[in-house]
């Protein structure tokens, strides 16, 4: 087995002096026969990539390989959403996908993706038996067929169905980040009667001198857009557009947790259902759920426990603060596409602004914020084991009321302010989270946080 290659949270991820062509095709080994093993031997699998310099060379890689185990493949036209990919997969019954994506990492990396045939993001059994797979490629000519096939059309058909909004009056400034949405999801705001400005929607291998990642130090210019031309709404999506970030005349860039209340407070307007979402993002969340009495089902960080969750639950909106979410309807995949339709449609009936403020009045204000301490990989067991006997009775003077140990420790307390601490799945990191009813609060909890975790690092 390669040792560098190793799935993490969401696929492998690494610098392109690591992510090789040859070991992209040892992962596209352990697709096929992790698929075969499926009793998937002989279907047809997907290989989508994003708008990366080298991604489209690796697909070819992939599709190489797995068509000379004997699968059909079908790749995009051109770089297309991931959740593009995901919607294919269901739309045409595709036995999974592999995906050449890094998502929002600086362009000097390069990262895969393994989807399963249900569109929704792989879970421990999937990875671990690619991993347990990873091997010399099959070498000799292709059984397979490959042949390129339209992702995108029939993706952005389907959100716009999900979505039925007339946006007419709408001014949105769009950014793409130089990434795959570019042409996909300003023209759907557009085709739904939008007055769409776009921002960095042409490809460039240096993602314009700053990573594809839809952070405020990265968007300021989106939100000076959304100021010069008088716009609604900014919308914009990462390098593989499964995420969204919004931005508003009067906050500017919002926070992927008030994204959330958001949506699931608009899509209430007009349906119920649960909702979930992970250890790491608001309460507001169920204090707009309990409005409606709805039930709020927790999950631990990462997408692939929120699409589950979706699924047994019959969720109307799942996601996390990171700026991933999918809705009822849709494939259970984080989708930057079909999330910037429903946000244009909220604006489009009140401002966003408006609904924020009205949230904030029923609900109190959310103030969340996070820090990281260092933890390498093989020590994070052990924090976690020293954390589970070292739990304070309180935390900055404030009684501990819960704890869930969904992911790592969440702490919630009397006040209803809360603390998490988990390890990173992408880095050798612990995260400690914070949230309560002001920054100075917040500010305090992730100190008390630190100094919890650093006599066991």
């Amino acid at each position: 087995m390669d040792e560098v290659i190793s799935f993490g949270t969401d696929g492998w991820r690494a610098p392109l002096s690591e992510f090789t062509s040859d070991r992209v095709r040892i992962v596209a080994q352990g697709v096929a026969d992790h698929l075969a093993a499926d009793g998937g031997a002989g279907d047809t699998v997907a290989v989508g990539y994003d708008a990366r310099d080298t991604s489209a060379g690796f697909a070819e890689d992939a599709a190489d390989v797995l068509a000379a185990n004997g699968f059909d493949v079908v790749l995009p036209e051109r770089d297309c959403p991931t959740p593009a990919v995901s919607h294919a997969i269901v739309e045409r019954d595709l036995a999974g996908a592999v995906v050449i994506t890094a998502s929002h990492n600086p362009p000097e990396y390069n990262g895969v993706k393994f989807i399963p045939a249900d569109g929704a993001g792989a879970l421990p059994s999937d990875t671990e038996g690619i991993m347990a797979n990873l091997g010399t490629p099959a070498a000799g000519d292709p059984t397979g067929e490959i042949r390129r096939v339209d992702f995108t059309g029939p993706h952005v058909a389907h959100c716009r169905r999900l979505v039925d909004a007339s946006l007419d009056g709408l001014t949105v400034v769009y950014d793409a980040m130089h990434g795959s949405g570019r042409g996909v999801t300003g023209d759907a705001l557009e085709a739904a009667g939008a007055d769409v400005i776009r921002r960095r929607c042409t490809q460039d291998a240096a993602f314009g001198g700053t990573p594809p990642e839809p952070t405020p130090e990265h968007l300021a210019g989106l939100a000076d857009a959304v100021d010069e031309h008088d716009a609604d709404l900014g919308i914009a999506n990462d390098g593989d557009a499964d995420r969204v970030a919004a931005v508003t005349p009067e906050r500017g860039v919002l926070d992927g947790n008030w994204f959330y209340v958001l949506a699931y407070d608009y899509l209430l307007e007009s349906g119920t259902g649960p909702a979930v979402r992970t250890v790491s993002t608001t309460g507001h969340v169920d204090a707009v759920a309990a409005a409606h009495d709805c039930e709020v089902v927790e999950v631990p960080v990462g997408f692939k426990w929120v699409a589950a969750a979706v699924d047994d639950h019959d969720a109307l909106f799942g996601g996390e603060e990171s700026g991933g979410y999918t809705m009822r309807g849709h494939v259970r995949q984080k989708d930057g596409v079909l999330m910037g339709l429903l946000a244009a449609a909220a604006a489009s009936e009140t401002a966003l602004d408006d609904r924020i403020d009205a949230i904030e009045d029923a609900h109190g204000e959310i103030h969340q914020d996070k820090t990281s301490v260092d933890c390498p990989d093989d020590r994070k067991q052990a924090v976690l084991d020293g954390l589970s006997t070292a739990l304070p009775d309180s935390v900055a003077g404030v009684a501990v009321d819960s704890v869930n140990d969904t992911d790592g420790f969440k702490i919630v307390l009397a006040d209803g302010s809360w603390l998490l601490v988990r390890p990173s799945g992408t880095e050798p990191k612990m995260r400690v989270y914070a949230e309560a009813g002001s920054a100075a609060r917040v500010a305090a909890l992730l100190d008390a946080g630190r100094e919890l975790v650093a006599p066991v690092v």
